[in-house]
């Protein structure tokens, strides 16, 4: 038997798990966030062990792109992103955060509310390292290279996105011009 239980957080709620992620501990420097990717990925190993509720297996799916975007040196994640990231991921390894880990079943509450809250805000960020990993998952196999090994940045992409939109542009230009009723008027030659 299921049974659905709904749970509004108001932003004054979602206020104070942002303020316990804060109080708990500082981002990591660069030199502790090889740490703290360990921890992140031995408590991910530890509860792929667990039964946990889909509302919260879900959200730890997140620290996956999380962790990528993170170590991707090619995607190059801002710093505030990355301070943002390392933050949540370290509130994410505390165990005696606002509602132990131990505790079955709820343990992992607040840490996929802090996990959600931060994918929120990095929405534009996540997509954006999504289709930028797509793009170098095409490019190696058009290159026949090994993706993990083509060293593409996130310049090199931008810059990729950049020529198809000119290519989409000239492309529905000439189609254009096929359709005699759709011909340029500015550039008509007489």
């Amino acid at each position: 038997m299921s049974m659905d239980v709904h749970i509004t957080l108001t932003d004054s709620d979602l206020a104070r798990f942002v303020e316990a992620m804060k109080a708990r501990k500082t981002p990591p420097d660069a030199g502790d966030m090889t740490t703290t990717v360990a921890e992140v990925r031995k408590v991910l190993n530890e509860t792929k062990l667990s039964e946990l509720p889909e509302f919260i297996a879900t959200r730890l799916k997140s620290v996956e792109t999380m962790l990528a975007m993170l170590e991707d040196k090619g995607f190059g994640l801002p710093e505030e992103n990355r301070a943002n990231v390392l933050t949540a991921l370290s509130y994410f390894v505390t165990a005696d955060d606002e509602i132990p880990d131990s505790l079955p079943i709820i343990g992992f509450l607040d840490d996929a509310i802090i996990i959600e809250l931060c994918t929120r805000d990095l929405a534009p960020e996540i997509e954006a390292y999504n289709e930028f990993h797509q793009w170098r998952e095409t490019e190696a196999r058009r290159r026949g290279e090994d993706a993990s090994k083509l060293a593409l940045t996130r310049v090199e992409w931008a810059e990729a996105c950049r020529m198809q939109i000119l290519e989409r542009m000239h492309r529905q230009r000439r189609d254009s011009y096929s359709d005699r009723s759709r011909a340029p008027m500015l550039f008509r030659v007489h």
